[in-house]
């Protein structure tokens, strides 16, 4: 890491302009190549995936993606069929019909369109299907369908639409999410470092990584499954720990300048030192996040590499691009005020004062009471995850001034709430007998519990397959309509086959997200286990402990359900989702809990590893536990605060995309890195590893023979570290891990002496 530091700090305008030339040239072949996202569900194998092959191979994909005008009369007497309102919407009908983009138009007031109005005739609905599949339609003539219908309303006739290309022009941009959480995170820094230049470096970092890696997920849609949020999780998380890295190593930095150390050698230190504990906190992300490569899903292996990619261009412009830049800006990465001390006092190391020696001091003083109190806290904001519900999250969760959630409430109300979710009954036909059956199937059908309605048969010009439409009478996120499709393939239709050589298959919306999430409950403990087991194996190598990773997996483990309990009370419970602009409350989507698992599990090995490695390097300087955590905690929880504000910021910006999945990144993230750095890293660890004592360093002598020697983070040169720590003895060479061997005054200076520079 020092040679890469230095050749960066000697070169630092070939650095700089080889990481432009990396963002420009990948932006440019992005642009170029344009976006080709899918959001692919469906799971080979499964029933529903199995139904939507049979309707590819009969149906030929049944077109272009199909979308829905709906118009309502209001008033006493209003009716859709009124003479005045049939003439307004038949025009405007016959406008969209006539547009590029649209293949065809289904009216309720042809013959075929009957159905589609209301039993009290004041609602009706248009079919709109288009040429194309919606991941193929270009914004811009989905727009023009819903200006062309919203030109028809007047007084007394409300015209809204839903479907998937309907919704492209209600995407937001996450833009607005950017820009805020960029200029909280400026902030924070500022308020930190008392510089300017220095607040603005690691922005700096992190906008050009992340801009390199949006360029790159961009191209990789090219060439697999790469869902459309990917790009702003990826921005999301790339900003976040992008920020907070160079935030790690511009504290080291600027430590080293007080030291009294030339800018490029403190440059290349913090590189050298903080910088490999970067390297290793993004190597835990990423083995996290491509832990979902084990689950074999196609659409989670797209969103793992895109996030992958992310942190992996954040941690290297960490150690290349800002070594390069802080050599650039010299001795303002401090402060005026600081500069100017120095140069009236000469060096000095940095010793922890104020509120944080103070709180180390407390911690050890109060361990038990105050890890009882944060094992209750994190209890209490678990219990709502036992609730988790995984589902379909729909139009219907959009915010309320949303055209696709009227579009979504007025079929509710005038159709009932199964219409915006039916289920699609596909089998292949062999003969005359195989039409009776299909036609006995409906009969049933539409005397099973929890059918609305079922549609006639409808075949393939082959006349080989043949689908049926069951429209269920509840929502298609609700428990009773997932209840139905069991109840349809474990009973309706296996008594319909036996005597036929029907093999339906049933699909629909509902069905494919059940399938979709039972096929990541049966794989999430095999793949907890798998990111639990490399994470402690990689903590075990660093600090050679085995209490250490248990703890860190445990609290991992904490992190994410406390999280998860926060999510599920906002997005499943409805707490605040309104008010927040999130829509109403729905289901939790199938991919989130794998996703938030990955993403989580890296971002608490960071604090874990920031904070533990600096009590790791005074535990082998002393021996003595309690200092050991007393001084790591009083000189990391600053800088581990601020790291948790910025990232906190970012995550709590991206609410504002209006994009509920993102949404719930964001608040799950945030929830996560806030009770982890506030509750878990500054609370419970450091009381759990008081109580503890030496313990917390144990390893057995045969296992500690076995393993190979790596470093997170060596400690610096003595002949630099100045101060107080410059006078620590060593550990006798004979003494006992938890045995203190110094005297009993300067064990009574050394209790003293971080909590006594606080007052």
């Amino acid at each position: 890491m020092a040679a890469l530091a230095r050749w960066c700090v000697r070169h630092r305008l070939l650095a700089v302009l080889l990481w432009l030339l990396a963002l420009g040239g990948a932006t440019t072949a992005a642009a170029v190549a344009g976006s080709a996202y899918s959001n692919d569900y469906e799971v080979p194998g499964t029933e529903s995936g199995r139904a939507t092959q049979l309707l590819d191979r009969g149906f030929h994909g049944l077109g272009g993606d199909s979308d829905t005008v709906v118009w309502h009369t209001a008033g006493p007497g209003g009716s859709v069929r009124a003479a005045d309102v049939e003439r307004t919407m038949t025009g405007a009908l016959g406008k969209i019909a006539d547009l590029p983009a649209v293949a065809s138009v289904t009216s309720p007031y042809d013959s075929q369109g009957a159905s589609q109005v209301s039993r009290d005739g004041r609602t009706a609905y248009a079919t709109v299907t288009f040429r194309e599949q919606a991941d193929d339609i270009d914004r811009a003539d989905a727009q023009r369908v819903v200006d062309t219908a919203k030109a028809a309303e007047s007084d007394g006739l409300e015209v809204e639409l839903g479907g998937t290309a309907i919704g492209l022009t209600e995407s937001k941009s996450a833009q607005v999410a950017e820009i805020v959480g960029i200029a909280v995170a400026a902030v924070v820094l500022f308020l930190a470092f008392g510089s300017l230049a220095a607040s603005a470096l690691p922005i700096a970092t992190a906008l050009v990584s992340v801009g390199t890696a949006y360029a790159g997920i961009v191209l990789l849609g090219q060439v697999m499954t790469v869902a459309d949020f990917a790009p702003m999780l990826g921005t999301l998380i790339g900003l976040g720990v992008g920020i907070d890295y160079a935030l790690f190593i511009v504290t080291r930095h600027r430590k080293g300048l007080k030291r009294g150390l030339p800018v490029a050698e403190a440059a290349e230190r913090a590189v050298a030192t903080t910088g490999r504990a970067v390297v290793f906190a993004g190597a835990t992300v990423c083995i996290a996040l491509l832990g979902m490569l084990i689950l074999r899903l196609s659409f989670l292996n797209g969103v793992a590499i895109a996030a992958s990619l992310t942190v992996v261009l954040t941690v290297a412009a960490s150690v290349t691009l800002l070594p390069a830049l802080l050599s650039w800006i010299g001795p303002r990465a401090l402060s005026r005020r600081e500069r100017r001390r120095l140069a009236e006092h000469g060096p000095a190391p940095e010793l922890p004062t104020g509120l944080a020696a103070r709180w180390a001091a407390f911690v050890e003083r109060h361990p038990k009471l105050l890890g009882a109190a944060a094992v209750l806290v994190m209890a209490v904001l678990a219990l709502p995850t036992f609730a988790l519900h995984l589902g379909t999250s729909d139009q219907g969760n959009n915010p309320a001034s949303a055209t696709t959630r009227q579009a979504y409430d007025l079929l509710a109300d005038g159709f009932g709430p199964g219409v915006n979710g039916p289920l699609t009954l596909v089998s292949e036909v062999y003969g005359a007998g195989d039409r009776n059956a299909l036609n006995d199937l409906g009969t049933t059908l539409r005397s099973t519990e929890g059918v609305a309605s079922v549609s006639p048969a409808t075949y393939a010009e082959s006349g080989r397959t043949a689908f049926l439409t069951v429209v269920p009478d509840s929502a298609p996120q609700s428990k009773e309509t997932s209840d139905l499709v069991d109840r349809l393939r474990d009973d309706v239709l296996p008594a319909a086959e036996a005597d036929s050589s029907l093999n339906v298959a049933v699909g629909g919306v509902t069905a494919s997200y059940d399938d979709f999430a039972e096929i990541i409950i049966a794989k999430l403990p095999l793949f907890v286990g798998v990111v639990i087991g490399l994470g402690c194996v990689l903590l075990l190598l660093a600090f050679r402990s085995v209490g250490i990773p248990l703890k860190a997996a445990v609290m991992n483990v904490a992190a994410v359900a406390s999280a998860f309990g926060v999510v599920v009370a906002i997005f499943q419970w409805g707490w605040g989702s309104e008010l927040l602009g999130l829509g109403a409350a729905g289901p939790i989507e199938p991919f989130l809990p794998v996703i938030m698992v990955s993403v989580l599990f890296g971002l608490s090995m960071d604090y874990q590893v920031f904070l533990v490695s600096r009590m790791y390097e005074e535990w082998l300087e002393t021996g003595d536990n309690r200092r050991a955590v007393r001084v790591g905690l009083a000189e990391t929880s600053r800088v581990i605060n601020s790291a948790a504000v910025i990232m906190i910021s970012v995550f709590l910006a991206f609410v504002l995309s209006g994009d509920r999945v993102i949404a719930m990144f964001g608040i799950a993230l945030a929830a996560a890195v806030a009770l982890d750095a506030f509750v878990l890293r500054t609370l419970l660890v450091p009381a759990l590893m008081h109580m503890l004592g030496g313990a917390n360093w144990w390893l057995p002598r045969r296992l500690d023979r076995l393993l190979p020697r790596i470093s997170i983070e060596p400690p610096e040169s003595r002949s630099d570290a100045g101060g107080a720590r410059a006078t620590i003895p060593r550990r006798r060479a004979n003494a006992a891990p938890h045995e203190d061997v110094r005297g009993p005054e300067e064990q009574e200076r050394d209790v003293r002496d971080i909590a006594g520079r606080g007052r």
